[in-house]
């Protein structure tokens, strides 16, 4: 049996904001924008760059209580975990496009980590798994 996880719907305000934030900030890429008449909404899937894993299926908050959760979704936790394969890279890339870290770079066991906040206040870790880690070794 061979299963994945395809996406991950993150609750957004608005479409075109989310996809500015994600393509010029992150530099994702969009995968899907498609306009769906029946439920008068759009299907938009971002992913971060040469990615062939999850990906995020921005969805715009239809209901007041979906508008609750937007920048919350895990309760304050972090929420979602960037892989690269180079952090120094990536983290200066993120600072000179004004990403809001609030938990600055450290060695963990696992690899080097900084948290940092979405457009909406969503908490993401940046991270560069160290080579022996379990996902590591998976991926490759």
């Amino acid at each position: 049996m061979k299963q994945s996880i395809v996406h991950i719907a993150l609750v957004v305000k608005d479409y075109d904001e989310a996809i500015e934030f994600y393509t010029k900030k992150l530099n994702f890429d969009v995968v899907e924008d498609t306009y769906q008449p029946e439920q008068d909404k759009r299907w938009v899937v971002v992913a971060p760059p040469n990615s062939t894993g999850t990906t995020i299926l921005l969805a715009k908050a239809s209901k007041e209580e979906q508008k609750n959760f937007i920048g919350n979704q895990a309760g304050g936790r972090v929420f979602l975990f960037l892989n690269t394969d180079d952090f120094w890279r990536d983290y200066n890339n993120m600072v000179a496009n004004n990403i809001e870290f609030v938990r600055a770079p450290k060695e963990a066991e696992y690899g080097t980590v900084a948290v940092f906040k979405d457009l909406y206040g969503n908490l993401w870790d940046l991270l560069q798994l160290r080579s022996d880690h379990p996902i590591s070794k998976r991926n490759n």
